[in-house]
């Protein structure tokens, strides 16, 4: 008998995977979405000039004028575009490796499997937020959120995100909406947008004023801004949320933050 051969390439390796994965993985009744990454496995490293397409040509290669010119919008941005270290994370809401990745969902994390169990809870996965987010606020590192569609229920959480950004909240924000209770919010098919507007703005309440969000969510002040996010996102060579730059080094996925830190450390010597 004929031996049949199949060649996998490494983009049909990842959707198989990520099909298994958010079958296993479902939150609520909600499967994973293909545009969610998660490091796939130990071939999957960071680069420099970022792979896109089926082929894995090369992107767009990324400068530290690049990155540092990311300040110069009206991006979300925190710190001085001249440090040292500027960290960039590409993210939905609505994500579920995005909340992973921002060690506010802990139970998430659990579901996740073994390797992304946090070390606060026994595990040994670090979560790149919330490391990115000690350095920025001691001072050592510069930070760039944008957001990108990776499961198509993210909107109404990134503009109360730039909303939240206006008022000098947007870390305290984000750790909230990136919470058990957040993800729930962001992923209840049943609310319309005015719903979750409304549900958000209860759950921020505690840094900025329920009727301030309510109004800025109603009002659709950043509507335009979601569209203006996903093309810089584009342009940076965005596959799929979270991605994450440290400095130059592009980490496309829910990577453990001991991946990135060697480079951190490198930039702040």
């Amino acid at each position: 008998m004929e031996e049949l051969t199949i060649k996998i390439n490494k983009t049909t390796l990842f959707v198989v995977s990520a099909l298994i994965v958010g079958l296993t993985l479902g939150y609520g009744g909600r499967f994973f979405q293909t545009k969610d990454y998660v490091k796939a496995n130990e071939e999957v490293t960071p680069t420099e000039v970022v792979a896109t397409g089926d082929n894995e040509q090369a992107g767009p290669t990324i400068t530290m004028d690049t990155i540092r010119g990311l300040f110069d919008g009206n991006n979300i941005t925190i710190g001085n575009k001249n440090s040292k270290l500027v960290f960039v994370e590409i993210s939905d809401p609505s994500c579920p490796y995005c909340s992973i990745a921002s060690g506010q969902n802990p139970s998430l994390n659990q579901q996740a499997g073994e390797r992304f169990v946090l070390v606060s809870d026994g595990g040994s996965y670090l979560a790149p937020v919330t490391e990115m987010k000690k350095l920025v606020e001691q001072g050592k590192a510069s930070f760039v959120w944008l957001y990108a569609n990776g499961h198509n229920n993210g909107e109404v959480g990134a503009k109360a995100l730039y909303c939240a950004n206006e008022k000098g909240k947007f870390l305290q924000a984000n750790d909230l909406l990136m919470s058990g209770a957040g993800y729930a919010i962001m992923n209840d098919t049943t609310l319309d947008d005015s719903a979750k507007a409304t549900q958000i703005a209860d759950l921020l309440k505690s840094v900025v004023d329920y009727n301030t969000m309510k109004s800025c969510l109603d009002g659709g002040k950043y509507d335009s801004k979601l569209a203006e996010d996903m093309n810089t996102a584009m342009q940076l060579g965005f596959q799929g949320t979270p991605s994450f730059f440290v400095n130059t080094m592009n980490f496309s996925g829910a990577y453990n933050y001991t991946d990135m830190e060697p480079y951190a450390n490198a930039a702040l010597k």
